[in-house]
């Protein structure tokens, strides 16, 4: 029988060991990525589920979802008024997409997902009050320290960046907003839910926000699609709230949020009976 040589096994595991005990990075193989979806819906009142399918304790980037907090912040520290108040002029230094390129009060910014009337809230509030709101809300990862070395938590840090949240935490938000239980004021808890968009579904009164964002970056050169549609039906005397996560392994040039927003609608009536 012939001999096997185990010399250069021993060699090799000897140099994994001393890497190991020195502390130098040992890079594992990463496993594929994977499509991830999930659809979740809570009774608002008791927190039952009441439907549960996918990967719904993943974190993910908020995206443009995270303009419900932001609104919830707006009003509570007096930057925001009412459902039309401010109106702020688009202005050449936001470098906006031509759509965005307007004026834009609550309503439209929520209705438009417009990014530039996010960062002007951001900018008013200051790091420092940015960062002890979403402490306070317990919102996810809650850190918007944003892309390293660039600070631009104050910016950029909800959309794919810093600040992650899963679909779990998601529906537990719009749990305590519903309930008035944030640490805001109850005008920004009734102005929050007035400026939401809101839409029909079979017998269901809806009102939500999608975000939709581009994941990865340049050093894993991975672009996945990634849309959500998250917020709170009422029908009758019956109130839930929900979350929808569609993430692809595959980079796509069609909104993803929009996708997960028709879909879900299309798929509520039924889903809760």
């Amino acid at each position: 029988m012939r001999q096997i040589d185990r010399r250069p096994f021993v060699f090799a595991l000897v140099l994994y060991l001393l890497a190991w005990m020195l502390g130098f990075p040992i890079r594992a193989q990463s496993a594929p990525l994977k499509d991830v979806e999930c659809t979740l819906i809570l009774d608002a009142a008791s927190g039952e589920t009441l439907y549960r399918d996918g990967v719904c304790d993943q974190r993910f980037s908020p995206a443009s979802t995270f303009k419900v907090p932001l609104s919830l912040i707006g009003y509570d520290a007096g930057i925001l008024s009412d459902e039309h108040t401010p109106a702020w002029d688009y202005k050449p230094e936001f470098k906006a997409v031509k759509r965005d390129q307007k004026t834009v009060d609550p309503t439209i910014w929520e209705r438009d997902s417009v990014l530039w009337f996010s960062r002007e809230i951001t900018r008013r509030l200051g790091s420092e009050r940015f960062a002890g709101y979403v402490s306070k809300f317990d919102y996810g990862n809650a850190d918007v320290s944003g892309n390293a070395g660039k600070d631009d938590g104050l910016t950029r840090s909800w959309v794919n960046s810093s600040l992650k949240i899963s679909p779990v935490e998601q529906v537990n938000f719009l749990r305590r907003l519903l309930a008035g239980q944030l640490p805001v004021s109850d005008k920004a808890h009734v102005m929050t839910e007035a400026i939401l968009p809101s839409f029909q579904a079979g017998g269901w009164t809806v009102q939500g926000k999608t975000g939709t964002t581009r994941l990865g970056n340049g050093a894993d050169k991975v672009n996945r699609s990634l849309g959500w549609f998250v917020g709170w039906a009422q029908r009758d005397d019956r109130k839930i709230v929900f979350a929808r996560l569609v993430v692809d392994t595959k980079r796509s040039d069609t909104p993803k949020g929009p996708k997960a927003r028709t879909m879900f609608l299309k798929d509520l009536p039924n889903l809760v009976r």
